[in-house]
């Protein structure tokens, strides 16, 4: 692959789900040398999944296309996916794929298959903002691929000769346009709630414990979602 050639490439993956559950899909860039221009892409349906769901499965399309001795940058705006593979998974494997809580993982085959591909490889996660004017040029790439095979349900990429996907309505259109954030799942400003979940953050009252497993104090900022409430950045992760 071309990029064995090169020292470090940079990249993004994305992934969308049109209701969470609904039709979603998946999609992954490779920078040309510039790091800012897609050199080759590729996206995919995914049928009826979860946000979090599409987000794994894009990263993991992605460290299968790249080969393992390349050195990556990868930039993403979930904040669940980035957070599973490099924050909670450490102790979901010394728990025996347990949460804190006890509970069975989420989406426990797409983590275990990334933390393989990850081994022994040199990966950096880079948290990008979505949707934002003249925001990261690779992710948006990817979110409007990713959000292209989610309402089409086919698939595309250079390799298949596809056009560019079109752009995002959620992206301000004008460098005079307010800037505001797409929800995301796992996002610390806002998060995609399927219409269960509250933006709104409160004080805790008493002390509690996270989905993730995570104990907060009482006084400690914490936001609700369909399961109950705990850490802003958490909300709507399936841990």
């Amino acid at each position: 692959m071309i990029e064995r050639m090169r020292e470090r490439v940079v990249a993004a993956c994305d992934g969308a789900s049109k209701g969470n559950p609904g039709p979603a899909g998946w999609a992954w860039v490779v920078s040309d040398d510039d790091e800012r221009t897609p050199a080759r892409w590729e996206a995919g349906p995914l049928g009826r999944a979860t946000n979090n769901v599409a987000e794994l499965t894009a990263l993991e399309r992605l460290l299968t296309a790249v080969g393992p001795d390349v050195p990556l940058e990868i930039r993403m705006d979930s904040q669940y996916a980035m957070k599973a593979v490099t924050t909670w998974l450490p102790g979901w494997k010394r728990n025996g794929w347990k949460t804190a809580a006890g509970k069975p993982v989420a989406n426990q085959d797409l983590v275990v298959r990334i933390d393989e591909l990850l081994d022994g490889r040199s990966v950096e996660f880079r948290y990008v903002p979505a949707h934002q004017v003249d925001g990261d040029p690779l992710n948006d790439f990817a979110d409007r691929a990713a959000s292209q095979a989610a309402t089409v349900q086919e698939p595309a990429g250079s390799a298949l000769g596809s056009a560019e996907p079109p752009p995002s309505p959620d992206t301000p259109k004008t460098a005079g346009a307010p800037r505001r954030k797409a929800p995301r799942a796992g996002g610390t400003a806002a998060s995609r709630t399927g219409g269960t979940a509250s933006a709104r953050t409160i004080k805790a009252k008493f002390p509690g414990r996270c989905l993730c497993g995570r104990s907060y104090a009482a006084g400690e900022k914490i936001a609700k979602n369909a399961q109950g409430w705990g850490h802003p950045e958490c909300r709507t992760a399936d841990v």
